[in-house]
């Protein structure tokens, strides 16, 4: 495989609720961990990632934390489905054909709920970063095609996080290893 340009990710974060939650990074930290994911999926020929993306010089994409009520409103909206979700995503790439190159590409959207991200964590005995961290993972890998429409499907995609989560662990301060969650799998 021929050496992948530098990478440059525009990353439009909508802070939300996260504004005055002392332990929640700034985008910078955010770039960093998408970029790390996205470099390890591109290069990595034996990972599902759509050649569009793995020859872009640019990607970009959206990053929004919310409540409850906002993520609510948006899985009604847009998947039909009642109540809060924890993580949504809205791939551009879903209606685009593999073989257009393009230097700039639009990945989409992802959307977190903080309070649903914050249950989750304290169920599963880690930090709301942590959780954080695994649902945009989780969310990544939707942009990129990635989904789980049976229990098999899901064990593989589950495993891709952990490895994301892992080969990133050293842009934060926090724990060295990969955080074990289950992601709600009605989310998309």
């Amino acid at each position: 495989m021929p050496e992948l340009a530098p990478l440059l990710i525009d990353l439009a974060l909508d802070p939300g609720p996260t504004e005055g939650i002392p332990e929640l990074p700034g985008p910078s930290r955010w770039d960093a961990e998408l970029h790390s994911w996205l470099d390890a999926i591109r290069n990595d020929p034996h990972l599902d990632c759509p050649e569009a993306v793995r020859q872009a010089d640019e990607l970009s994409l959206g990053l929004r934390f919310c409540d409850d009520a906002a993520i609510a409103e948006l899985n009604q909206t847009w998947r039909q489905r009642n109540g809060p979700t924890d993580v949504l995503s809205f791939a551009a790439l879903d209606d685009l054909p593999d073989d257009l190159a393009q230097p700039s590409l639009e990945l989409g959207d992802i959307i977190i709920s903080i309070d649903t991200a914050r249950r989750q964590a304290a169920e599963h005995g880690h930090s709301l970063l942590d959780e954080l961290r695994w649902l945009l993972s989780h969310g990544l890998l939707h942009l990129l095609g990635w989904d789980h429409p049976d229990d098999g499907a899901l064990s593989v995609m589950l495993r891709q996080q952990e490895l994301l989560l892992a080969i990133s662990h050293n842009i934060w301060t926090r724990e060295p290893h990969p955080v074990v969650s289950q992601v709600n799998s009605d989310a998309h």
